[in-house]
């Protein structure tokens, strides 16, 4: 199979944009053609008039996409300004199948899966989803739960309407397209945080609230592994401490970030963004620059080895949080994954959240190669 072609373009008119995007763009011409999107949400509301005027240009019917604060596409980001970025690439017939949006249930991926040829099932799934729809983490891990389908991908960020591309321009909880066992793809994830304290058992929380750790007040825990000069000014630890929630089963001491909410002094309470359980374990993180750069380095050399060919084509999806904000201007994040990989045709989003082996990260960057 041929490689994937990119293309990027700014500009506030929709149609220019997809005019200059298909100019640069070439259509496949072998297999079944498969259009990735991802607009900024400056173009958000103009989506539906960029994409008719892309596939009619393209002659590409099939599109998958999301909106973004911000755009990734080789060796390069875009902040600050209405842009576009687009890539094509082709799939043997009938590998590559766009997957409706999802909102109150699953039953769109119910009726794909029921339609999907046994011989060649699908095993991997490039998703979006919305944060404005509460359902969307629970669609989002049904999939691994019932499904043997591996799914990467990221929550649309915008600061207007949250908006995905599955053929035509949609809302609802969570689409994407699904591909077929028959479709090599490499990808894997890298974290953006370090850990500073031990694994905790939380011993008594309510909802999101942790109460008690290890026996203990969760706050007397929590200032305990932050450190004395931290504890002393909470408002400040709030910006770059996170909570850590292990994974279960992962023989990488893989966990998952959340935010921290609120903490109560008095009652020595902790709040985290996630419900949790008693019996649940926790640790405690610190946003670290060089520990994501470090990281970011791992999983590259990781997957030129699970990739000793190359790639045809990927995609990107990382934190808002990093990106400029944790590895500086110039575009460092995407400059390092070219330099690493190669000039690989590569699109992305910086996300509201990144979404991994069917579970949501933050601060986190998911890369996916098509080999």
């Amino acid at each position: 199979m041929t490689p994937f072609s990119m293309a990027a373009a700014e500009g506030i008119e929709p149609v220019a944009v997809a005019r200059e995007l298909a100019a640069r763009l070439t259509p496949p011409t072998e297999g079944e053609a498969l259009g990735f999107l991802y607009v900024s949400d400056a173009l958000a509301r103009r989506l539906p008039e960029l994409l008719a005027t892309l596939r009619e240009a393209t002659g590409v019917t099939h599109w998958t996409g999301t909106v973004g604060i911000a755009l990734c596409c080789t060796g390069r980001e875009i902040y600050d300004r209405p842009a576009a970025v687009a890539m094509l690439g082709s799939f043997p017939p009938g590998s590559a199948r766009i997957l409706p949006p999802m909102t109150e249930n699953d039953d769109a991926l119910t009726a794909l899966l029921a339609d999907w040829d046994a011989q060649d099932p699908a095993r991997f799934a490039l998703l979006h989803g919305d944060p404005s729809h509460g359902t969307t983490p629970a669609i989002i891990r049904h999939l691994g739960e019932h499904t043997q389908i591996f799914g990467v991908g990221g929550i649309a960020s915008s600061q207007g309407d949250y908006l995905s591309v599955a053929d035509e321009v949609v809302q609802g909880a969570v689409s994407g397209v699904l591909f077929a066992e028959s479709v090599p793809v490499a990808t894997a994830h890298t974290q953006g945080c370090t850990p500073i304290g031990p694994v905790h058992r939380i011993t008594a929380a309510s909802n999101n609230v942790l109460i008690q750790l290890d026996g203990r007040p969760a706050l007397d825990v929590f200032e305990e592994d932050i450190g004395e000069v931290l504890a002393r000014d909470l408002q400040r630890a709030g910006g770059f401490i996170v909570a850590g929630l292990p994974v279960p089963g992962s023989d990488t001491r893989d966990y998952l970030v959340r935010n921290l909410v609120a903490v109560d002094t008095g009652q020595r309470l902790v709040a985290i963004g996630e419900n949790v359980r008693e019996g649940d374990e926790i640790l405690f993180c610190r946003r670290d620059g060089n520990a994501a750069l470090e990281d970011l380095k791992r999983m590259l050399a990781d997957l030129k080895r699970r990739a000793p060919n190359g790639a045809r084509g990927a995609v990107y999806v990382s934190c808002l949080g990093r990106g400029r904000h944790q590895f500086g201007d110039d575009s460092q994040e995407l400059r390092i994954i070219a330099e690493e990989l190669g000039d690989i045709p590569l699109v992305g989003f910086f996300a509201n959240g990144e979404i991994f082996h069917n579970r949501l990260y933050g601060y986190t960057g998911v890369l996916t190669l098509f080999l």
